[in-house]
């Protein structure tokens, strides 16, 4: 008999020995309600039979799972497994992240992309060159920076006689601040890291469309400046299309090659992949923007490390530095954080984590500050060290981990605090939309849990509320660390979210 089915029978014998005190739930002992601040009470471990026998279904090692569900109110924990045990948490660390930048940054916050003139203005000719100075943005895209080109030339400036300067340096980061999340490849987007002046999330997408006689339209977004686009497409009813960006050995102009087969009856298909670093696409997209917005380049997109205010410029009393000329402002952090947790955008929780930073933008942001600001905020929210940490802030380092206790914890205390209701809506919601969209349909938890997933290779979970049969609402942690054949966990969480909706 393996391990884990006798501590089952174990479980169960001690049940009917009388140490069940809820007829619903067998407790191996008393749970006791969350302390307040700086205790947090360990809990017993809490599983009805029906759900000892999905986890043990799954085939893998109990040990492996920590769930923790308590209501809202601090009453006993109605659901608990090893919930004071730290587990890796995948991109449920973004709820973390959520909270912290919900409570540290507010909810009206929003990044701001920033024009410098470094030279007189006259008839629309800047003598000099414009500074864009990033400012974390990490949802600018080429349609927003588009607009705010055309705005520059509403606002008067229609050429530029000296260069276009990226300056990225509101995000100081170091090679070993990314030892711990994956190596970026043109195939994995979402493995792209942090600028300050990031355009499209790092991502080339390739628009594909019939021209209707049997050939197909090629639109490459960000423009790429002096990027030769090769359209390899062969005749034929596959509707197949896949892009290659490759340096051209003694030529300047690399090439972006679109092959596959496409006729008219195919539709539009679009490629997205990260070919190239966030510098170079800055470098070659923002060039290729400003020309498309109508404007004049005499010189040429570069990039400089120094920031410094210009002198014949009016002081910004804030920065120090001389004040802007235009500005490109996101969305507050409320719209944010509902692109960032449906999705489970990286990028955007990666850039967030680093905002955190002390004094950030005026003072360049680094990863050791931004961590250590928000172990100040989990400290004031009761949690130690041991029970709860981030490192990038995104879910993918596993140097992310939280106790199943802890999670539920902070998210209690966020419900009950004055942005409850916008971490809620945030969330994914089970068989409606984002990333649950897929899941928990036709049960009792559809449109009745408001869920952050997780996953890695080696991690499953789910973070968040469920709001029971008679309307209570609880806090919930489910997560699973194996290091082969995690999947299998899936439907023994999804099963303790159902359960859960099916309560009284």
């Amino acid at each position: 008999m393996c391990p884990s089915r006798r501590h089952w029978l174990a479980l169960a014998a001690a049940t009917s020995a009388g140490l069940a005190v809820d007829p619903v739930l067998a407790r191996t002992r008393k749970a006791v309600p969350t302390a307040p601040a700086t205790a947090l009470a360990a809990p017993g471990d809490l599983l009805p039979p029906v759900l000892q026998d999905r986890l043990h279904d799954t085939g893998l090692a109990v040990d492996g799972f920590g769930l923790h569900i308590q209501a809202l109110d601090g009453a006993p924990a109605v659901l608990s497994w090893q919930a004071t045990r730290p587990f890796v948490l995948a991109s449920t660390s973004k709820l973390i992240t959520s909270m912290a930048a919900l409570d540290l940054l507010g909810p009206g916050y929003r990044w701001r992309t920033r024009a410098y003139l470094s030279g007189p203005l006259s008839n629309g000719r800047l003598l000099g060159d414009l500074v864009i100075r990033g400012g974390g943005d990490a949802s600018l895209t080429s349609q927003d920076l588009l607009a705010w080109f055309q705005q520059l030339r509403e606002q008067g400036l229609q050429e530029i006689w000296g260069d276009i300067i990226l300056n990225r340096e509101a995000f100081s980061l170091r090679p070993q601040d990314m030892a711990s999340t994956p190596e970026p490849s043109p195939d994995r987007p979402h493995h792209v890291r942090p600028d300050a002046l990031a355009l499209d999330a790092g991502v080339v997408s390739v628009a594909v469309q019939s021209d209707g006689g049997g050939r197909a339209n090629i639109h490459v977004t960000p423009p790429m400046r002096d990027v030769k686009l090769i359209n390899a497409l062969g005749r034929g009813g596959a509707c197949v299309a896949s892009a290659v960006y490759r340096d051209v050995e003694g030529t300047p102009q690399p090439q972006l090659q679109v092959n596959g087969q496409w006729s008219a009856r195919c539709g539009a298909q679009q490629i997205r992949f990260s070919p190239v670093s966030m510098r170079d696409l800055g470098l070659r997209g923002i060039e290729g923007l400003w020309l498309q917005a109508g404007g004049v380049l005499r010189g040429r997109v570069v990039e400089h490390t120094a920031f410094s205010p210009v002198p014949w410029q009016v002081a910004d009393p804030q920065s120090g530095a001389g004040a802007p000329f235009s500005e490109h402002v996101s969305d507050p952090l409320s719209t944010l954080l509902i692109d960032m947790n449906k999705r489970s955008d990286n990028l955007v929780a990666r850039h967030l984590m680093l905002s955190l930073a002390p004094d950030f933008p005026n003072r360049p942001a680094t990863a050791t500050a931004a961590q250590a600001r928000v172990r100040d905020w989990l400290t004031r929210k009761g949690i130690r060290k041991e029970w709860a940490g981030l490192d990038t802030g995104s879910g993918l380092s596993r140097q992310e981990k939280a106790t199943p206790q802890a999670m539920v914890h902070l998210l209690s205390r966020a419900a009950r605090g004055p942005q409850g209701k916008l971490l809620l809506k945030s969330l994914p919601i089970a068989g409606v939309d984002g990333t649950l969209e897929g899941r928990l349909r036709g049960g009792a938890a559809e449109g009745q849990a408001w869920l952050k997933t997780g996953t890695l290779l080696d991690t499953r979970g789910l973070a968040g509320y469920v709001r029971t049969r008679s309307g209570r609402m609880l806090g919930v942690c489910l997560l699973a660390n194996h290091a082969e054949n995690v999947a299998a966990a899936t439907p023994a969480l999804d099963a303790c979210v159902e359960w859960a909706a099916r309560l009284a």
